[in-house]
């Protein structure tokens, strides 16, 4: 005998809410580490050394540097997987 009770239940997917917190996650380490690099290159500028690069200290500006490319990959790598995401 079939009961005529029945019940529609509608839950949340877990599965894209940690993926999401994960991204989110990501982003701000990528981004806190990138501003540490930022912050410890503009204390190197006053370190007076021999090797220097446009007549600033040479390993502050490789540190200038590598955050610019490490800015423009996690700039290319949102957007590419936003862009993805959307379809």
């Amino acid at each position: 005998m079939e009961s005529p009770l029945a019940f529609k239940v509608e839950t949340i997917d877990e599965e894209v809410i940690i993926e999401g917190l994960q991204k989110i996650a990501n982003r701000i380490t990528l981004g806190l580490l990138l501003a540490a690099l930022i912050v410890s290159a503009a204390l190197l500028m006053r370190v007076e050394t021999s090797f220097r690069l446009f007549g600033y200290p040479g390993f502050a500006i490789l540190c200038f540097l590598g955050v610019g490319g490490g800015s423009l990959f996690l700039i290319v790598r949102i957007l590419i997987h936003d862009h993805r995401s959307k379809k």
